[in-house]
């Protein structure tokens, strides 16, 4: 008889038939990853009660991850392929703890057949699926034609490897623009272009072939056709070693930027029934040809017709198995250990229900105001939302802990829960507003504005979407906050607060002691607003052009979050106070407010702004980097539109061009250089 329990650690409930309580289960697991998936394994490794092994490298020497496990083992420097992608390390910290299992996570070693095969060797376990699985669905242009014989639809393409630019700039021809060129061995969109005309082709393959041999120490590359009006929907498969295949729902990925995923969610709401049960059943078809067994994804891409074609198969964890987890009540991290311990599903495709809707946005330390550049430092401060039923943090980070120039920028996963689609939506736009991130920049206001914008609302979703929507990047004038006394209101109340704090010091002098005014001009950015306030017993009173307002809160000036109810609707308002500002945030939009009384307000209008230095002959660097390329020299005549240089970051090649033409005056950096984010590179006559 199947039986549920609560699994507070992930805000989940796991069923289960019977899994059998024996000796056969590993007694240590270390987990060959770091930040938040290993953070994430850990909680489900002890709750099973099995023992943690963490490794990590110097940059992770205070990692959350490592404090976290029963065991840490030091692997190496900072840079990834010193330490975290060294097999030889990784399995000696096996050797040296005792570990019988390992869990790769994602990404590094996650889908590297030589590690599981090293690991073999030792006669420890890998808590994914078999050599052969992972050899096959690794190779793109393997995987394609696996899937083929295996009766699944894939799209139209050239499956050989790409030899050079001129075949590919042919093979392109032949098949039709748009293609993707896309790296034999990638994911996480590195070693991945679109390219629409014969110049954008050649362009593309060599910046594909250089970030697949970065990223993966292998540039071959492979051409299909680009699905235009894509949606990218994917089916979660777990299998085990008795015959069992199952597929768990599908997850729609389709809000991409640069091909990364930025929000998730579960189910899709573009899929009937009958196409899902196609997909999935496409999806177990797969799996079964390269035997596979543990927890995999079978990505496909979808038109607006509903029609799917097969894109890769993932043979690892995915870092978006969160939403699956939340509508299914299974919990894929144990059923990965308890498969690779040689136990059998507890349950049958007839068992597999999903259950209400959830969505999962990727916390970034990124500046979405400077083309999402990714930021690194120190979090100052980091106070993310309470979990509950309906919201769950999967994050590696902590208040006073660094985001690392040598990994992923992912600060947290934020995933939310509800029973319909529009339930999980509001959970989540309260939840960013409640996650308070300083320190490193963050993306929260852009996953807010996204949250809130009328066409992912109402599902209208495709891989476009972002360049549909932002064709111009993000800005401030993207955000439309739905009531805009919001701000003027709280921007009262705290100034209100803090002036009677000011009127209630002891120690003033005698006649010359301080009065808070009840009415005041609140100026934010272009409105100037008259709000009188008077204090209640349970809060403030307000009148915001002539516009009454209830007020309940208890915040105080230490909180960073004020919570309030605003005639009887709850808000959650971040607040920083700079000087004589304040500063706001809310639904993803920043307003920085000045309270002061009548007559100052009319003297501040005098105020002369002091201009920001002209930066225009200058090439900044956009971004923390290394500089992998400097095309021109001193002296040298640019182009609008001309290549000056290319800057590498988190093992993406950007490449920066000339806004107009001009003249090299001076070169600033050198190829090879690490760069800082707005250090000059280029200065132009």
């Amino acid at each position: 008889m199947a039986q549920t329990r609560e699994h507070p650690a992930l805000n989940c409930a796991l069923t289960l038939n019977s899994f059998s309580e024996d000796d056969d289960m590993f007694k240590k697991i270390l987990v060959a990853n770091r930040g938040e998936i290993a953070c994430r394994v850990f909680k489900t490794a002890k709750r099973m009660g099995i023992g943690t092994v963490a490794v990590y490298s110097d940059a992770d020497r205070d990692a959350l991850h490592v404090q976290m496990a029963d065991e840490a083992v030091h692997i190496g420097p900072s840079a990834s392929n010193q330490s975290y992608l060294v097999i030889d390390r990784i399995v000696a910290a096996c050797k040296q703890t005792g570990a019988d299992a390992v869990h790769p996570g994602y990404g590094f070693l996650s889908e590297n057949r030589k590690f599981a095969e090293a690991l073999a060797a030792e006669g420890i376990a890998f808590i994914g699926p078999g050599v052969k699985a992972i050899e096959a669905m690794g190779d793109k242009i393997t995987s394609k034609l696996i899937a083929e014989k295996a009766g699944v639809s894939t799209v139209p393409g050239y499956t050989g490897v790409v030899d050079g630019v001129e075949h590919a700039v042919k093979i392109s021809a032949d098949i039709g623009y748009p293609v993707m060129l896309k790296a034999s061995a990638g994911g996480g969109g590195k070693g991945m272009r679109v390219a629409w005309s014969e110049e954008e082709c050649r362009d593309g393959f060599e910046r594909a072939t250089n970030e697949a041999r970065s990223s993966f120490g292998d540039d071959r590359v492979f051409i299909e056709k680009f699905v235009e009006e894509p949606r990218h929907i994917e089916i979660q498969v777990i299998a085990d070693s008795h015959g069992n295949t199952l597929y768990l729902g599908e997850r729609e990925c389709s809000i991409q930027r640069r091909h990364q995923k930025v929000i998730e969610e579960a189910p899709s709401p573009f899929l009937d029934e009958a196409t899902r049960k196609a997909m999935g059943e496409q999806a177990v078809a797969l799996a079964k040809a390269v035997d596979y067994q543990s927890a995999g994804t079978v990505e496909f891409i979808v038109d607006s017709k509903r029609n799917f074609y097969f894109l890769e198969m993932n043979t690892r964890l995915q870092v978006e198995h969160p939403v699956t987890e939340l509508v299914t009540g299974l919990d894929l991290v144990e059923l990965m250990i308890r498969v690779a311990a040689g136990e059998k599903l507890p349950l049958a495709q007839s068992d597999v229900k999903l259950t209400g809707w959830a969505m999962e946005s990727r916390v970034y330390a990124e500046d979405p105001f400077r083309n999402f550049m990714p930021s690194i430092g120190r979090l100052t401060h980091y106070l993310p939302p309470k979990e509950s039923k309906n919201v769950r943090v999967d994050t590696g980070v902590f208040e006073g802990g660094e985001v690392s120039m040598f990994y992923d920028p992912m600060i947290a996963k934020l995933i939310t829960y509800g029973n319909t689609r529009n339930e999980s939506i509001e959970h989540m736009v309260e939840a960013l507003d409640a996650y308070y991130i300083r320190g490193v920049n963050h993306n929260i206001s852009f996953l807010n504005a996204l949250m809130v914008h009328p066409r992912f609302v109402e599902g209208r979703l495709t891989t476009n979407f972002i360049a549909d929507e932002f064709p111009d990047g993000f800005s401030a004038e993207n955000i439309v906050h739905r009531d805009p006394d919001v701000p003027v209101v709280v921007a009262a109340v705290i100034n209100q607060n803090f002036r009677n704090r000011s009127a209630a010091m002891s120690g003033q002098a005698r006649g010359l002691s301080y009065h808070a005014p009840a009415t005041w001009r609140v100026i934010i950015g272009d409105r100037e607003a008259e709000a009188s306030v008077v204090p209640q017993s349970k809060g403030y009173s307000l009148v915001v052009d002539g516009k009454p307002y209830e007020v309940v809160t208890n915040w105080k000036r230490t909180d960073a979050l004020f919570k309030a109810t605003i005639n009887q609707k709850p808000v959650c308002v971040q607040v920083d106070r700079e000087g004589i500002y304040y500063d706001l945030f809310h639904r993803g939009a920043y307003f920085r407010a000045l309270v002061v009384p009548p007559a100052t307000a009319e003297l501040n209008k005098y105020m002369i702004v002091k201009e920001p230095p002209d930066l225009s002959k200058f090439l900044l660097s956009p971004m923390p980097g290394l500089l992998v390329s400097l095309t021109v020299a001193a002296g040298d005549s640019v182009k609008a539109g001309e290549e000056l240089a290319v800057v590498e970051a988190m093992k993406m090649e950007n490449s920066l061009r000339a806004l107009q033409d001009g003249v090299v005056k001076v070169t600033l950096a050198e190829a090879g250089a690490s760069l800082t984010v707005d250090q000059p590179i280029i200065e132009f006559e």
